[in-house]
C-alpha cells in the first residue's frame, strides 16, 4: 500500500474500529454508571448526575478514541476514560448549576479527580462544603473505578507526574471560573500571569480554555499501556497537546455553546474574540500549531486524525446552525479544511441523525 493509499484509508479504519469495537464498550460503561446515578438518594445530585450523561455522552465517546489502537488494554482504557470523564462532566454540572459559589466547595469536589489518578489515595468527603451530600457512594465509586484500571497499566509511573500537573490545572480552572461572576475574570487573569512566560503566544482566555481539556490526560493514559514508552515520547506528546490540541478542543466546545452560555450567565472564552475573523484566525492558528507539533510523533497520523475529528465533531453540531455568527465561523474554517475534516463532519452529522 502506498503512502497516499495509507493516508486515505486511515480515517475510514479509525471510524470502523471506533464504531465496531470501542463505542459498544463505552455505551456499556455509561449504562452501568447511569444505573448508579438513578439510585442517588439526593434529588439534586441525582438530577445533575443523570443530566451530565444525557447531554454530554459524546465527551466519553470522543475521549474513547484513545482506546482504538490500544487493543491489549482497550477494555481497561475505556473503563478508565469513561469513569474519569463522567467525574469531570458530573462536577461541571454541579458547579455550573451550583447551589453554592464557595471556592472551597469546588476545590473539594475536584479533589476527587486528583484522587482518581492516584491509586494510592483513599476516597474523601467530596461534598464537605455543600448542603447536598447523599450520593449513595456514586462519586467515590467513580474514583475507585479509575484507580482500579490504573493499577493494571504497566508504565503508569512514567506518566503520573504529567497527568497530575494537567489535572491540577483543570481543577484550578473549574474553581476560578465557577466563583462569583464579579470575581471570576480577575481570578483567571491573575492565574494566567503565573504561566504567561511559558506560553507567550496565547491570550489569557486561550490558556484557560486549554486547561479545560482532558484529551492530554487520556493520551497519557494510553501511553501508560504502550509496550516500551520513554520520557522523550511523553514530552513530545505534552508539547503537542498542550496548549495546541487541548486549546483547539475546548475553544471549539465554547464556540458552539456561546448562545446557551449567554442565557445561563456562564463564562465563555470564545466571547472574548474581537470579531468573526479574529475567531477564525485564532482557531486556524491552534489547528496549524497542533499539526506542526504533532509531526514529531511516530504515530502522528493518528493524532492528526484526532485534530480533524474534533473539527468535524463540533462544527457539525446543530447548535452551530442555530447561531448565525457561529455558523459563519464554522463555514470559514471548513472552507480551509482537508477532506478528512469534511469526512468527520459528515460522519458526525449522520451519527447524530441516526442516534437522536
Amino acid at each position: 500500500m502506498s503512502v497516499r493509499q495509507l493516508k486515505l484509508s486511515l480515517p475510514f479504519a479509525l471510524l470502523y474500529q471506533t464504531y465496531r469495537h470501542v463505542f459498544p464498550l463505552v455505551h456499556q460503561e455509561l449504562k452501568h454508571w447511569r444505573t448508579e446515578a438513578e439510585n442517588i438518594p439526593d434529588s439534586e445530585l441525582r438530577r445533575q448526575a443523570i443530566a451530565s450523561m444525557t447531554t454530554k455522552q459524546f465527551h466519553c465517546e470522543g475521549g474513547s478514541i484513545y482506546a482504538v489502537t490500544g487493543t491489549k488494554y482497550r477494555r481497561q482504557l475505556v473503563k478508565l476514560i469513561v469513569a474519569f470523564q463522567t467525574i469531570s462532566d458530573y462536577l461541571d454540572n454541579l458547579c455550573d448549576r451550583s447551589t453554592s459559589l464557595d471556592p472551597r466547595d469546588f476545590r473539594q469536589l475536584h479533589q476527587s479527580m486528583l484522587d482518581a489518578i492516584n491509586p494510592d489515595e483513599s476516597v474523601k468527603d467530596y461534598y464537605q462544603y455543600r448542603k447536598e451530600k447523599e450520593d449513595g457512594g456514586y462519586l467515590s465509586h467513580l474514583v475507585q473505578a479509575c484507580q482500579e484500571q490504573i493499577r493494571q497499566f504497566p508504565h503508569y509511573d512514567l506518566v503520573y507526574q504529567e497527568i497530575r500537573r494537567f489535572v491540577s490545572l483543570y481543577c484550578d480552572l473549574q474553581v476560578y471560573k465557577h466563583v462569583d461572576p464579579r470575581e471570576r475574570e480577575l481570578l483567571l487573569k491573575r492565574w494566567w500571569q503565573t504561566y504567561r512566560p511559558d506560553y507567550p503566544e496565547l491570550r489569557w482566555y486561550e490558556f484557560s480554555a486549554a486547561t479545560g481539556s482532558t484529551l492530554l490526560v487520556f493520551m497519557l493514559f494510553k501511553v501508560a499501556c504502550e509496550t516500551d514508552p520513554d520520557r522523550e515520547r511523553v514530552q513530545q506528546i505534552v508539547q503537542a497537546y498542550f496548549p495546541w490540541v487541548c486549546g483547539l478542543h475546548i475553544l471549539l466546545d465554547y464556540l458552539i455553546d456561546q448562545g446557551e452560555d449567554e442565557v445561563g450567565g456562564d463564562l465563555n472564552f470564545c466571547s472574548y474574540y474581537k470579531s468573526t475573523s479574529d475567531t477564525i484566525a485564532r482557531l486556524q492558528y491552534f489547528r496549524e500549531q497542533a499539526r506542526k507539533h504533532l509531526h514529531s510523533l511516530s504515530d502522528r497520523s493518528f493524532h492528526t486524525m484526532v485534530v480533524e475529528g474534533l473539527l468535524g465533531l463540533y462544527l457539525s453540531d446543530k447548535k452551530v446552525r442555530e447561531q448565525p455568527l457561529v455558523s459563519a465561523v464554522s463555514h470559514g474554517i471548513l472552507k480551509r479544511s482537508r477532506w478528512s475534516t469534511v469526512l468527520f463532519y459528515l460522519n458526525s452529522r449522520l451519527y447524530r441523525f441516526v442516534t437522536n
